[in-house]
């Protein structure tokens, strides 16, 4: 889920708006009867019920863009080949793939270099199918062409539709930033003609019909919402930073994402009409940008109780990298390989914080599925962030199998796909941008404002389901690491029965505010807890799954 979530500091045509509601460092730790918050309850799981007990490593795999690897608070919890020998060259375990130390890159070429910004899948089908249909005569195609046809027209409408309005808004944002440097400009040289300095702002006196009263309001609420401002320069600085956050996101819809005429495959290296080839890519796992799955890896297993950074869920866990997710939609080819790769080299748990509403060889992907079923294997997808109804609109990869099994779609059944929710136990509870379905949907989880590691030894706090889904992640692995004995299916089991079910109203996400009972929102109707989850396992499955 390439779907950048940041909250733009400036709106076009409206007033600035600064800063965000503050964060609970950590929330979704914490219990509702105890702190108040819809945490999942881990602080009181660790200190009520796993204080003393004894857990076995757990392999998680973290499909992603990249993970910073020697991060303060990752680098003592990284998987490591065992069997690779690292920097000398050799493919030392036979498995394919040159010093996977950490796990793999599929999407890095042999010669180091990296897939950066990419298309979005609906831009590699429209262009598929444009130099086979673009002057094609619909009345002489046959079914199949008819179909092939029909997704070439929709494709291309897309295309051209979202990167006009990229581009559209990409100028208004350039606009925009010009027009309000000459508004700080015009405050400035007004404290000139009267002799004021900038810490002397609320001497100046205006008229009340004064053109300048808009721009000195906007400077006045810099000044006091940004308290390191001390001067003009200070204050265009800050804007310039936040305008190109804006800018860099339309900028790569309009250069790359949307555009038929990138793209950047040849730097892998693959043959890509070739799904099943597997051996290609690099051992990069940071790639240019890990700061995605460096977050993801933090929120599953960052250390516990180390002093510094903040806590991971897990706490005997070692993260897999798996590098498949460029700037623009992963590919199947990557992700089943990704997938394939993880199950062969011991994860027991996938975690997937990706998504798109288009596949180019679902099929591919289906067998990595049943492939990693066949390996005890449990994914973990998250449900997506366009505030839509996934019973409705696919949104891939998907549990639901392709290919029809006797008169019916047969679904995965390693597999739980998440939705994200806030720390508001009231109609707000649901993240407003949360994909949902009663059928699609498994369950939901802390996706809002949390905090967790980023590269270079920094944290931050990220919003959407891609930070709800290692939530999961992380309480499957606590489970998996107490109860080695637990099978996929019984993870999942323990999981689904265990939410904390919510018996309230929330705002439906993509509405104007219309209220839906929560349990319409998913499969569960529940928050994951991992507290209750370890009560249900202990009574279902006690030392049994201990062992």
């Amino acid at each position: 889920m390439k779907k950048i979530l940041f909250l733009l500091t400036f709106v076009l045509g409206a007033n600035l708006v600064f800063g965000q509601t503050p964060s609970l460092k950590g929330w979704h730790h914490m219990d509702l009867a105890q702190d108040s918050v819809p945490g999942i309850s881990s602080n009181k799981a660790y200190a009520e019920i796993l204080k003393g007990r004894k857990s076995t490593p757990v392999i998680v795999a973290v499909i992603d863009g990249g993970v910073d690897y020697m991060h303060e608070d990752l680098k003592d919890i990284m998987w490591h080949n065992p069997g690779e020998i690292p920097g000398d060259g050799i493919d030392n375990d036979h498995n394919g793939y040159i010093d996977d130390v950490y796990g793999w890159n599929f999407i890095g070429g042999k010669d180091g270099k990296n897939v950066g910004a990419d298309n979005l899948e609906v831009t590699r089908l429209y262009r598929k199918y444009d130099y086979k249909y673009k002057n094609a005569d619909p009345a002489k195609l046959n079914k199949k062409q008819k179909k092939e046809y029909e997704l070439y027209l929709k494709t291309k409408e897309i295309v051209e539709k979202e990167k006009k309005s990229a581009a559209e808004k990409l100028d208004k944002f350039k606009m925009r930033k010009e027009s309000i440097f000459k508004s700080i400009d015009a405050v400035a040289e007004a404290l000139k003609k009267n002799n004021l300095s900038f810490e002397q702002m609320d001497s100046l006196k205006l008229e009340e019909d004064s053109d300048l009263t808009p721009s000195f309001m906007m400077v006045k609420r810099i000044v006091m919402t940004q308290p390191d401002i001390k001067s003009f320069d200070d204050i265009k600085e800050f804007i310039n930073k936040e305008f190109q956050r804006a800018i860099d996101y339309f900028s790569t819809k309009v250069l790359y994402q949307y555009n038929v005429d990138f793209d950047p495959r040849s730097i892998v290296g693959d043959n890509y009409e070739d799904s099943s080839e597997r051996y290609y890519g690099n051992n990069d796992v940071k790639g240019p940008d890990a700061s995605h799955g460096t977050h993801v890896s933090g929120i599953i297993a960052a250390v516990r109780n180390n002093g510094i950074g903040m806590n991971g869920i897990a706490d005997n866990v070692k993260i897999m990298a798996v590098r498949v997710v460029p700037d623009g939609d992963e590919r199947d080819k990557d992700v089943a390989n990704g997938i394939r790769y993880a199950a062969d080299n011991g994860a027991k748990i996938i975690n997937m914080s990706f998504g798109k509403p288009f596949s180019w060889d679902k099929k591919v992907v289906d067998k990595a599925v049943r492939y990693a079923e066949k390996k005890g294997v449990l994914l973990i997808h998250a449900a997506g962030n366009d505030a839509e109804d996934n019973d409705k609109i696919v949104h891939y990869p998907t549990k639901k199998f392709e290919k029809r099994m006797w008169f019916c779609r047969k679904n995965a059944k390693n597999w739980l796909t998440v939705g994200a929710n806030s720390y508001k136990n009231d109609s707000m509870f649901v993240a407003r941008f949360s994909n949902y379905g009663k059928e699609t949907v498994d369950l939901f989880a802390p996706g809002v404002s949390i905090y967790s590691t980023t590269p270079e030894n920094t944290y931050a706090s990220y919003n959407g389901t891609s930070m709800a889904t290692p939530v999961v992640a992380g309480v499957a692995a606590v489970l998996k690491s107490y109860f080695p004995g637990l099978s996929a299916k019984q993870l999942k089991e323990i999981i689904m029965e265990s939410v904390e079910k919510k018996n309230m109203k929330v705002v439906k996400p993509g509405s104007d505010g219309a209220l839906v009972d929560f349990d319409e929102l998913s499969v569960t109707g529940g928050e994951v807890n991992l507290y209750n989850a370890l009560i249900i396992a202990i009574q279902k499955y006690g030392k049994k799954a201990a062992k």
